[in-house]
């Protein structure tokens, strides 16, 4: 489960800077707290499905486009 957490957290990380938000910005885009938005970017705790809403709409895109690549995180890990 820590892979997939890991490997949310940089998609999210990586997304936020290709938009061109700073975190506290992004985090206020979504309507989150700039902490909240620290812990989900560190992978340090599972984020609620309205929490992970919140930041595909901020980014303008659909959940599966968030999640997109995620998935091969946790299967590669259920595979050891």
């Amino acid at each position: 489960m820590q892979q997939t957490l890991l490997a949310l957290a940089e998609r999210i990380k990586a997304l936020r800077k290709k938009a061109g938000f700073s975190q506290e910005s992004f985090a206020d885009h979504c309507g989150l707290h700039r902490t909240q938005m620290s812990i989900l970017e560190r992978g340090k705790r599972n984020p609620s499905l309205a929490t992970l809403q919140a930041v595909a709409d901020g980014l303008d895109i659909s959940l599966s486009e968030l999640l997109k690549g995620v998935d091969a995180a946790h299967r590669k890990q259920r595979k050891r």
